[in-house]
């Protein structure tokens, strides 16, 4: 069956959280916790490794209740149930959605067309260990007979965030294979990366679906150029593999016919890092640990599967965001992890979250009259605290954030995570209680500073608190808990833009750039000016006589 397709903010329930928003937007939080000595207790989940506590939230369990209606009445199970067996759930592209096929264990059966995919799927993962072993070992060789030291993974988007953020979350983890991502058509970052290698001993795969993304071929070209300066058009597949649907031109552009990894098209792009894109993953770290990855995103899964919505750790996520985003007005979620390794989390669920629930139009091709995707941004703690946590606690606008930390540092120096920590656990609470007037002047008095001037200060030194904040804590960062962390988000999305009555999986919105892009490169080219508004007009104009 596919989605059903209904208007959520028609529903009797949705109603009613309306009137419950008018009794909760100015609900103190810190009065709710004086009220309740076992709130945290109340609103907090525990996992395997992860203690999730989403007690500093303006909710109640009356909220909870409606939420989770609110996902019953938009037939979420039936929907999880259509996303993990291979129905068509993408339905303007007329695709399945089934990244999390492909963290499945092998004895599982998951049909598309009545045909089980899991044996062709672990054929592939077969295929990576054998490949990543011989890379790593040393067996596989260069042009020269030297031993590999680098690997740059050229694509983009999909293609390149998710591994390039796994990579560098896994960076304890790492060999001593050195691993660049190119993705950017800005000549400048291929020939920077490029500046730092040896052809001799540099690895490239080439990652496009099609084997035809503009940035990905033009990098993927240039680079070849770069390499045939040394070695020779025979060289090329010693040094060059492909993941890809396009066989035939990657055997073109010169790539041995066994060193092309597939692609699925039930794999969107944005959630293909567990597929053969993950490749530099398993190099990076060794496909054990590549491995592990996924049987920690599988986990995930299953507790999504599985377990109850009101215990349901994405779905619980997935509705407190809905709670602000529909009925707070909230049009942003920070995600802070507390942890360098995670700095590239952020830009990664920037494209998981926005490119997949960025959408007006609803599953009925009616234009929605209500908010879909949040905007998602941020940056590790401790550095966001002296960058833009001044607009958390004392802006005017109200950002919901989600704090992810870890129990154990991975490097064990307890002097540096003990005051990291401390910061992570220090800045929820500020932002929960903040500071109230009196209490900044009865210090300031306290402290000898004259009644004049505290009169000046102190309503600056005011916070208003009653911030919410999600704290996902964590035992330790390792490749399983990691990849339990990335699904977390991946269903989360899914929910919400099951309750929001769209299509969380095509993106059909980032084609038009595309097009247009390709038909003033002609114009720049020719020297040729088509019809154009008259700004983008004139910004041609100029572009070319400078040029």
């Amino acid at each position: 069956m596919a989605l059903q397709k209904a208007n959520p903010s028609q529903t009797q329930v949705w109603k009613n959280l309306q009137q419950h928003f008018a009794e909760m937007q100015n609900v103190s939080m810190a009065e709710m916790f004086q009220n309740d000595t076992e709130r945290a207790e109340k609103f907090s989940l525990e996992w395997k490794d992860f203690l999730v506590d989403y007690s500093k939230n303006r909710i109640n369990q009356e909220t909870i209740n409606l939420l989770l209606s609110l996902a019953e009445e938009m037939h979420l199970k039936e929907a999880i149930n259509s996303y993990f067996t291979g129905e068509n759930i993408n339905e303007t592209e007329d695709r399945a959605v089934l990244h999390s096929a492909l963290r499945a264990p092998q004895n599982e059966v998951v049909e598309i067309n009545g045909k089980n995919i899991i044996p062709s799927i672990f054929e592939v993962k077969n295929k990576i260990e054998v490949f990543s072993h011989e890379v790593i070992s040393g067996q596989r060789k260069g042009y020269t007979n030297q031993k590999f030291t680098d690997i740059v993974n050229i694509g983009i988007g999909g293609s390149d965030l998710g591994p390039d953020m796994i990579v560098e979350a896994l960076q304890f983890y790492k060999n001593h294979l050195n691993i660049h991502f190119v993705s950017n058509i800005d000549g400048d970052h291929v020939y920077e990366t490029l500046k730092k290698l040896n052809p001799e001993t540099t690895l490239f795969i080439t990652v496009s679906k099609t084997f035809t993304t503009q940035e990905t071929l033009t990098n993927s070209e240039t680079i070849k150029e770069w390499f045939l300066k040394s070695g020779s058009q025979q060289d090329v597949a010693k040094h060059f593999v492909a993941v890809t649907s396009n066989i035939e031109k990657a055997e073109q552009f010169g790539i041995n016919p066994e060193d092309i990894f597939p692609m699925y098209d039930w794999v969107g792009g944005r959630f293909s890092l567990w597929s053969a894109v993950g490749l530099s993953i398993s190099l990076s770290v060794g496909y054990d640990n590549f491995d592990k990855l996924l049987r920690g995103a599988n986990q995930m899964d299953e507790h999504f599967k599985t377990t109850n919505f009101d215990e349901n750790i994405p779905v619980v996520l997935a509705l407190i965001g809905i709670w602000y985003n529909n009925f707070f007005g909230a049009e942003t979620e920070a995600i802070i992890p507390y942890t360098q390794y995670l700095q590239k989390l952020a830009p990664y669920l920037q494209q998981a979250s926005m490119e997949s629930n960025g959408k007006s139009k609803g599953r009925d091709g009616k234009k929605v009259d209500y908010q879909t995707g949040t905007i998602i941004w941020g940056e590790p703690g401790s550095n966001s605290q002296h960058a833009f946590f001044q607009l958390f606690h004392q802006g005017t606008k109200l950002i919901p954030a989600d704090f992810i930390g870890f129990i154990e540092s991975l490097h064990g120096n307890e002097n540096h995570h003990l005051k990291l920590m401390s910061n992570f656990f220090a800045q929820s609470e500020a932002l929960l209680h903040g500071k109230l007037e009196n209490q900044v002047r009865r210090e300031m008095l306290d402290n000898g500073i004259s009644a004049e001037k505290t009169d000046l200060c102190a309503p600056f030194r005011t916070f208003e608190g009653n911030r919410p904040t999600n704290t996902i804590l964590i035992q330790k960062l390792t490749p399983e808990t990691l990849g339990s962390l990335v699904a977390l988000y991946e269903h989360k999305i899914f929910v919400q833009g099951v309750i929001w009555n769209i299509f969380s999986f095509d993106q059909w919105g980032v084609e038009l750039g595309k097009e247009l892009a390709t038909s003033i490169l002609a114009e720049i080219t020719t020297g040729e000016l088509q019809n154009h508004d008259s700004s983008t007009a004139f910004l041609l104009k100029h572009f070319m006589d400078k040029k």
